[in-house]
């Protein structure tokens, strides 16, 4: 079976503390259980979450939706977003299979990433070491007005942002995620990946697709 790795790469430093953390939290739940419900998302797509403060972290590693159990998120400390692309980049080299004369790898990994502030680490290394691995479809997610989007777009051309980092609108990201993880899933039954953020469903009112 060829695997549809899925990862989230989620800041939880100390400005996410109370209704966004919570709100985060309750997304992840969201799409879950949202996922579960979808044949083409159960069958192949696997889960993972990577955390960010003063450090990284594997929150949970690559898991198949019906043993994948949400991680106790909480807010401290600063934003190593460049360690989460770091870690990112190792975890994915171990992780996804890749294709070979004998055997068709995974699929491209998804990545989604959401941060409500800017880098305190020196995030030039991290970046340098994702940019070396072929990921497939690629969003960063500015959750509100102090998210540093000139660092997002350093990652990836697909940048979207949030008016605010509050229950309604992180609520909409991730019901975003999934039916994106929902049509990335069901392109691949006919052998196609998910390339362009044009090829997601449209973002809900609360997300703004930065030019």
């Amino acid at each position: 079976m060829r695997r549809l790795p899925v990862y989230l790469v989620l800041d939880t430093s100390a400005s996410m503390q109370g209704e966004p953390i919570a709100a985060v939290r309750r997304g992840v739940k969201t799409l879950i259980d949202t996922l579960r419900t979808d044949p083409y998302a159960l069958e192949t797509a696997f889960l993972s979450i990577i955390t960010f403060n003063t450090n990284a972290h594997l929150a949970m590693p690559l898991t198949e939706l019906m043993s994948f159990k949400e991680p106790d998120l909480n807010a401290s400390g600063c934003t190593a977003l460049g360690e989460a692309l770091e870690l990112l980049s190792v975890k994915s080299d171990i992780d996804v299979i890749k294709t070979d004369q004998n055997v068709k790898g995974d699929w491209k990994p998804l990545v989604f990433i959401m941060t409500d502030g800017a880098p305190t680490d020196d995030y030039r290394y991290g970046l340098a070491e994702f940019k070396k691995r072929k990921f497939g479809m690629v969003v960063a997610c500015a959750a509100g007005r102090n998210a540093n989007i000139n660092v997002l777009k350093k990652i990836t051309d697909n940048v979207v942002q949030l008016e605010t980092a509050d229950s309604r609108t992180i609520s909409a990201f991730f019901k975003w995620v999934s039916a994106s993880v929902s049509t990335s899933s069901m392109k691949i039954e006919s052998g196609a990946e998910t390339g362009l953020l044009s090829e997601l469903p449209p973002p809900p009112p609360e997300i703004n697709v930065v030019i």
